[in-house]
């Protein structure tokens, strides 16, 4: 059964039921994970969330996994870490668009199949490998510090690094104190969530609560900084990039990134397949889709994507029916600003907007509605605090 007639048959409760909410829970998934992966890539965080709204909106729609949702992965990690240290962040978006080429061609000669082929022992020791990187290096982030650079140099540095953080108290004790809580979070959410609950993976709640504890607790650690335009930090290849393409080294870092991303991408589908009774994977499609999302991602100088199963499982045990929440997810992802931003935006919506926010205002009682702004409520909220003294100073 196509895809168009399994949502032709769903009711229109059922599927604002189910699609809606599916693709909130993995914008919201995807929203801290397409810049931890950035910021664990060196690179700019925004450049993950163009990723995954390239990921949305363009693979989204033409996938040919409908439930498979696509952005950066940290599979992809410490080789884009290792190709901006060799050749520059201006190369990488050569490299993405020459491998999105390659996978666009792939697919187009039906070489999808081909990837399942690769044993999934590979794919997975290879990920365990950039993993056990991916902590070295970040443990160091963790404690307010900057990863050294190679794997050993960060694994040896961490005992005194730890020393020094307990020792001298400050900033790098703070940030660790919040990386333990949410290392504790997800732990305990895992193992003890409500079943109702179980839908919003661990990380999600962890990064909600610390977000919160840090902010209420005004912690002097480092926050991700985030422009207020995503775009304004977008450094296109230049024609001085691209007369590189065929250089020997640039060209076997394409082919490293598309065969990788290829396989990651494939055994995702794969194993979302076996989650869900919908429409099987077309792998071909599939693989020409990346494709496609690679050589934007190239354009724009961005992170590379691959199918993420992280963000793939959080779209079904949501309860995804069809496509939509894999391509609404990118236009969440699109128009989310900057914290600052959103509450900007809130604190200075329209009037009739901001009726609904009144419990928490001392705005004076609107006039058009006497009969249920009484006076005695008007008194209540005056003793609250204004607006503005919620307001960030950006505002």
């Amino acid at each position: 059964m196509s895809n168009l007639a399994s949502a032709q048959q769903l009711s229109i409760k059922e599927w604002l039921a189910k699609d809606p909410m599916a693709s909130v829970v993995v914008f919201l998934v995807s929203l801290p994970l397409c810049m931890g992966v950035s910021i664990a890539s060196r690179v700019p965080p925004t450049s993950g969330l163009i990723t995954g709204i390239v990921g949305g909106l363009v693979v989204g729609c033409i996938a040919g996994s409908p439930f498979q949702v696509s952005g950066p992965a940290a599979g992809l990690t410490v080789l884009v870490w290792q190709l901006v240290q060799q050749h520059g962040l201006p190369m990488l978006g050569v490299i993405i668009l020459l491998a999105g080429i390659i996978q666009i061609a792939a697919g187009l000669l039906k070489l999808g199949q081909w990837f399942r082929d690769v044993s999934p022992a590979v794919i997975h020791g290879m990920q365990r490998g950039i993993g056990l990187l991916i902590l070295t290096g970040q443990f160091h982030v963790m404690l307010d510090g900057k990863s050294l650079g190679h794997g050993i140099e960060n694994l040896v540095a961490i005992p005194d690094a730890l020393i020094n953080a307990v020792n001298g108290g400050g900033s790098p004790l703070q940030a660790l104190g919040i990386g333990v809580l949410s290392i504790a979070v997800m732990a305990l959410w895992g193992a003890y969530a409500p079943k109702k609950l179980k839908i919003l993976p661990a990380p999600l709640i962890a990064v909600i609560i610390t977000v919160i504890v840090a902010s209420t607790l005004k912690l002097n650690i480092k926050f991700v900084s985030v422009p207020d335009n995503i775009w304004s930090v977008i450094q296109f290849p230049t024609m001085e990039s691209f007369k590189h393409v065929f250089e020997t080294p640039i060209f076997v870092a394409a082919i490293s990134v598309a065969f990788i991303a290829s396989a990651e991408t494939l055994l995702s589908a794969s194993a979302v397949d076996q989650r869900h009774q919908g429409q099987r994977t077309k792998y071909d499609r599939e693989l020409t889709a990346q494709g496609v999302g690679n050589t934007v991602c190239g354009l724009f100088d961005v992170l590379p994507m691959t199918g993420v199963i992280v963000r793939s499982g959080a779209n079904i045990e949501s309860g995804a029916k069809t496509r939509a929440p894999a391509v609404y997810h990118g236009l969440w992802l699109l128009l989310s600003p900057r914290y600052s931003s959103l509450r900007c935006a809130i604190f200075r919506s329209p009037v009739w907007l901001r009726y609904w926010f009144l419990p928490v205002t001392n705005w004076p009682t609107p006039r058009r509605y006497p009969s249920y702004w009484s006076s005695e409520r008007a008194k209540w909220l005056s003793t609250l605090p204004r607006w503005s003294s919620l307001l960030p100073p950006t505002c």
